[in-house]
């Protein structure tokens, strides 16, 4: 992975780009506490979506995505349909209602539809779990790339790459976090496309729309080398496939650092126009992550390399390898290497952030200092990310897996826990705190069983699967809510008017 030299073309590329970051942070640098993570100005619907493709479009995306695609082929389809589809999920049944709740967070969200502060903090707690595991995949993308530049070992690569990741987000200050997300999709855009056109124009293919132009190296990997990426459910099962993209689709419409996108922006109407815009820029990435996979290993089979001789990490930087491979100049790899980069700093900076809003206003001020000032907050958001930044660190040290298996690990916890809470809160006024907290419980053992108990039950590990246990943990989930809510008092009479009234039944303006 290392081979101890320093990439300085590379590295002039991505520090140029980030410098671009700063300056742009510096012009809109926060200092209100309600925008620390969550809420700032409005950007219009095109801006909604480009920042929810940015805050999305993360190490898991940008490098993750193509290594699956390298290492198991069709399977890596669930990853694309699951991602997207939960959008379309959330597009149709819960972008304009939590529109129409005006909270802005997941827990802000659950303590006043459950009129629990017991559930909030739960829901607070979960969204910093979710966090801490999500941010390992960015921190261990950031690690890679930081590896690769530099030329050093992974885990002193983890440390400086944390160092680089908070020192980015102190400087550019919250605010400007936010308000570049708009900025670093498009450059995402361009340094994920722009060497991927070079690579199919080298080599004869359609290369104006390369999402379309690779077919023919699937063709040639499977005449020529016996190689065939494209057969359905050769590598996996019907059902595995299927728990896969389900879980991730039920994970994307649970997410706290999605959902907090729906919060700020002014009406209905702009809730549902920002989940298309940001459905539109998030395929232009999927559409081209299949074809680094495939072309990388074109190439290897030309030149006699040995499929996944590298493992894991090999395979976490197949867009890379696919550049080098093609023989790109360096500075595309560049390029690329800066596209990784800032996909991975833009995820990590929104998931800490909500992390740290989840604990300075929803767990600090109600469990810790009830007195807490305005100010108060902001300091405890501040340190918290700090704190968070660092159990992320030490948890990146040891890899868990591939960058997208993490990733979908904390999809697992979101569409198990926060998904039901959201989804029944959201379409049936009887849900009540009591059957909240119930199923938040039980997605959270849901979620975690097959890592605990798999090795002694292994049917546990077949029916919930780490990175796929919601495909039946979030129905067994609202069953347990249902049940409970029922056993249980109803809530009070003005919730269920308001969810009924105010939710469903609210003209649009």
């Amino acid at each position: 992975m290392t081979n101890g030299l320093i990439q300085f073309v590379p590295l002039a590329i991505i520090a140029g780009i980030f410098v671009l970051f700063i300056l742009s942070g510096l012009r809109n640098r926060s200092r209100q506490p309600m925008e620390y993570g969550f809420k700032g100005t409005y950007t219009g619907r095109i801006g909604i979506g480009a920042g929810i493709a940015s805050n999305w479009m993360s190490a898991a995306s940008f490098l993750g995505l193509a290594g699956v695609f390298y290492v198991k082929g069709y399977i890596a389809i669930a990853y694309v349909v699951g991602w997207t589809g939960g959008y379309v999920l959330l597009l149709v049944l819960m972008a304009t209602q939590i529109r129409r709740f005006g909270k802005f967070t997941a827990p802000d969200f659950v303590g006043f539809r459950y009129e629990s502060d017991a559930a909030r903090t739960l829901a607070a707690l979960i969204s910093i779990i979710i966090t801490i595991i999500y941010c390992v995949a960015q921190f261990r993308g950031i690690a890679l790339l930081v590896s690769w530049l530099f030329g050093i070992a992974y885990i002193p690569a983890v440390v400086i790459g944390t160092s680089l990741l908070v020192s980015h987000v102190v400087i550019s200050g919250a605010l400007g976090v936010t308000r570049n997300q708009k900025l670093q999709y498009f450059v995402l855009i361009i340094t994920f496309i722009l060497p991927l056109m070079l690579l199919t124009r080298k080599l004869g293919y359609f290369w104006i729309l390369p999402q379309f132009g690779y077919g023919t190296a699937i063709g040639e990997l499977q005449q020529q080398f016996g190689f065939n990426c494209s057969e359905p459910f050769a590598r996996t099962s019907l059902f595995e496939w299927l728990a896969l993209c389900f879980t991730l689709m039920f994970g994307t419409a649970g997410l706290p650092h999605v959902l907090s996108r729906f919060y700020m922006v002014p009406g209905i109407r702009d809730a549902r126009w920002g989940v298309v815009w940001g459905l539109f820029f998030i395929s232009l990435i999927y559409w081209s992550a299949p074809a680094y996979g495939v072309l990388a290993r074109l190439f290897e089979a030309r030149n006699g390399v040995a499929f996944n001789a590298g493992g894991a990490d090999a395979a976490d930087m197949i867009v890379l390898s696919a550049a080098h491979l093609g023989g790109l100049p360096l500075w595309a790899i560049g390029l690329l290497a800066a596209g990784g980069m800032s996909a991975a700093f833009s995820a990590s900076a929104g998931l800490l952030m909500t992390g740290s809003a989840s604990f300075s206003f929803d767990i600090y001020p109600r469990l810790i200092r009830p007195n807490a000032s305005e100010r108060d907050k902001t300091y405890a958001a501040k340190g918290f990310f700090l704190i968070l930044a660092a159990v992320v660190m030490v948890l990146t040290f040891q890899p868990w897996g591939m960058i997208a298996e993490i990733a979908a690990f904390a999809f697992a916890v979101a569409g198990n826990t926060i998904f039901p809470a959201f989804l029944l809160g959201i379409w049936w006024p009887r849900a009540n705190a009591a059957g909240a907290i119930c199923g938040m419980l039980t997605g959270l053992v849901i979620s975690f069983v097959s890592l605990f108990a798999g090795s002694s039950l292994p049917f546990i590990t077949h029916l919930f699967p780490l990175t796929s246990s919601a495909f039946i943990g979030a129905p067994l989930v609202m069953i347990v809510m249902i049940v409970i809510s029922l056993l249980t008092a109803p809530p009070s009479a003005d919730i269920r008017l308001f969810v009924s009234r105010n939710v469903h039944d609210c003209p649009e303006k």
